[in-house]
Formats: C-alpha cells, sequence, structure tokens
C-alpha cells in the first residue's frame, strides 16, 4: 500500500522538523517536503501534490488562511490546521474550518510548542483520516456576499460574510400547538462539524419552536468563538451554553469544550446541566452523555440530528433515547458527509428514521416540527 503523503508548513524551522518526525514515524506516511510560509506552500502543493497538509496559521509573506483560501479554489488538498489556544488563534481556526480545512490540532504551549508530542498520536490520526478524504476534494467558488439581508439583531463579534448565500428554508414559523409539551432538538457532530453547523444553522428561520443542544466535539476556548461565529450569520440565536441556563425556543445551545453537556426537567422546563466527569469515548463533551440525558426528559417532543464525524458517538445514545421513548432521527447521508463514521454507525444500527444530506437536513427538521 502506497504511503500518504503529506506537507509540512509552518514558519518555525523547529516546527516543521519536530512535526515532520513525528509523522514519518508512522510507517503509513511519508512527509515528502516542507515549506515556511503559506505562499512556498501554494507553490508546493501545485508541483507535488500531496495527500494531506498540515497548515500553521500565523506565519509570513501568506498566512495560513489567506494559503487554505487560495489552495480551496486552485488545488483543493484536505488541510489539518494547526492552532494555537488563544482566542485569536480560536476564531481564526473556525475561520479555516468554514474555508474547507479537514480538521485541526492545538499546539500545546504556543507558536513553538516544545511539547508538541503530547498532540503526536492525534496528529497522525487527522492526517490518516484527511488522507481518506482527499478524493471527495472539490474546487470551490470564492466566497461571496450573501444575496438575503444581513439579520437585524445585533452580533456580539463582527464577522465576514458566509461561504455561501443562505436562505432560510421556512420565511415564518406558525404557532403550533402541542398539548403542553415542551420540544427539544439534540444534535451531534464531529469532524467537518463547524462548516456542516453554518450550513445547518443558517438555514433555520427566526421563530424556530424549539431549542437546539449541540455537541461538537472541540477542545476548551474554542467553542466558544464557533457559538459567535455562527449567531453573527444565523436568524436563530447561538450561543455556548452555560451551566443552569433555562433552553428556549429559537435558540442553539453548544456545549462548551471539556464539558459535558446534559439536559434535564425542572419545573417542566428544560435547563442546561454541565459537568466534568470523565471523557466518554475520549470526548468530552460527548453526544452520548447529550442524548441519554434527553432520554430520561418525560412529557417532551424530541428530534435527534447525528452528523458528519469519526467514530460512533452518538449511536449508544440514540439507542437510549428510541429505548426511552418516541423520538425522531435524522442522519446525515454520506453523500455530503466530511467523514461518514458517526452518522454510519447509527444508520447501521439501524437508528434513522430519516437519512437526508446535509442541504435537505433544515427543510426536513422544520417539516418534522409542523
Amino acid at each position: 500500500m502506497s504511503k500518504i503523503r503529506v506537507l509540512v508548513t509552518d514558519d518555525s524551522a523547529f516546527m516543521r522538523k519536530v512535526i515532520s518526525d513525528i509523522l514519518s514515524g508512522d510507517p503509513e506516511i511519508e512527509v515528502i517536503d516542507r515549506a515556511k510560509n503559506g505562499l512556498e506552500c501554494v507553490e508546493k502543493c501545485k508541483q507535488l501534490s500531496p495527500d494531506v497538509l498540515t497548515l500553521d496559521i500565523e506565519m509570513p509573506v501568506m498566512n495560513g488562511l489567506e494559503a487554505l483560501e487560495k489552495l480551496m479554489v486552485d488545488c483543493p488538498v484536505p488541510v489539518v490546521m494547526l492552532s494555537s489556544l488563544t482566542r485569536e488563534g480560536a476564531e481564526a481556526t473556525i475561520q479555516a474550518l468554514e474555508l474547507g480545512a479537514f480538521d485541526f490540532i492545538t499546539k500545546p504551549s504556543g507558536p513553538i510548542s516544545l511539547d508538541i508530542h503530547k498532540v503526536a498520536d492525534r496528529l497522525i490520526e487527522r492526517v490518516k483520516a484527511a488522507a481518506a478524504v482527499k478524493g471527495r476534494m472539490r474546487r470551490t467558488l470564492r466566497p461571496s456576499r450573501p444575496a438575503t439581508p444581513e439579520p437585524t439583531r445585533q452580533s456580539p463579534i463582527p464577522a465576514p460574510a458566509p461561504l455561501r448565500p443562505v436562505q432560510p428554508v421556512i420565511n415564518a414559523l406558525p404557532r403550533i400547538q402541542n398539548n403542553g409539551k415542551a420540544r427539544l432538538v439534540v444534535l451531534g457532530t464531529s469532524t467537518g462539524g463547524p462548516k456542516a453547523l453554518q450550513n445547518v444553522l443558517t438555514a433555520i428561520p427566526a421563530g424556530f419552536p424549539a431549542p437546539i443542544a449541540i455537541v461538537q466535539h472541540m477542545p476548551a476556548g474554542f467553542t466558544k468563538s464557533l457559538a459567535q461565529r455562527l449567531d453573527s450569520l444565523c436568524q436563530i440565536r447561538v450561543t455556548e451554553v452555560t451551566d443552569g441556563e433555562w433552553l428556549e425556543p429559537g435558540t442553539a445551545y453548544i456545549a462548551p469544550g471539556g464539558y459535558h453537556f446534559e439536559v434535564q426537567q425542572v419545573s417542566g422546563k428544560l435547563q442546561a446541566l454541565l459537568h466534568q466527569q470523565e471523557p466518554r469515548g475520549g470526548h468530552r463533551p460527548s453526544v452520548d452523555i447529550l442524548f441519554e440525558s434527553v432520554s430520561r426528559l418525560t412529557n417532551v417532543d424530541k428530534w435527534a440530528i447525528i452528523m458528519t464525524g469519526m467514530g460512533n458517538d452518538g449511536t449508544k445514545g440514540l439507542k437510549q433515547m428510541k429505548e426511552f421513548g418516541p423520538v425522531t432521527s435524522i442522519i446525515e447521508d454520506e453523500s455530503s458527509c466530511v467523514v461518514f463514521g458517526m452518522p454510519r454507525a447509527a444508520i447501521q444500527a439501524g437508528l434513522a428514521d430519516h437519512v437526508a444530506p446535509l442541504e435537505k437536513i433544515p427543510e426536513l427538521l422544520c417539516k418534522l416540527l409542523h
């Protein structure tokens, strides 16, 4: 079997060497070259056609975001970003994922991380997963401003225009009688999730009649930037959930990185419960833990969505939801998944009521709720 050919890009000679040594230590990976800035990276990608690219964000001449945008148009390649744990690094990483980066790894201690070996296994795992999607990479159009007006609600952070025009799937939602029952949508996703969430949440109209509880696998420090970015683009409110917060219709609540997110009932109302118990399947937050908590809720109409991601997080929780009472599930179709792992596991377990490509999920969800 041929090796995965990787181009390593970082402005630090030390980081280029250490990252190359980590990747070359795996028998399935070959580092074919290194680049010291974005411009050199783009040129070498055109010449060498690597299977995967690792890309730093902060670099001279051409930074990682500029290089990524150019690559996605001229010569698409799966990209694993290396990001710092600063607010600026988190915001840039969210932009990179929107632009088409496959996934990201956080540098443990800043741009020059002498302890980068701490994330060696994760880096190798991401590179191998990225290589598996190379054949599905497509050239993209350059970003354009949306044809629809910007939401009038003020956003906490100004943000650039979304990557593609978005149009809510329903312009106005009627008030529906539901016999006094609360409603709740739960959603789990991982690799490819930030961009998938943007596609789904920007197409949901204001007045959506249920809260949406979301687990996106992400480290602490990044989920807040993700929520703020999505909030600036959506007609519904999007926020990083806080412990004890009441869940209201028309709002999407994203679990903070490093915390499990459960939903509990207090006097018939839905409330967020956050905790830092042990990771489940290597994840904190865990989709299974969110779904299992929702399975215990009574007198609540429930909808569950599983989208792109590695592994099988969410399958056990969805199974428990179905065992404990009625729930309607929507699973993302393989055709639109960045990684089909989580959706595949749910489908193979016989838990899918509806299987739909990403662009059809918002419309299907709105129809099911009405």
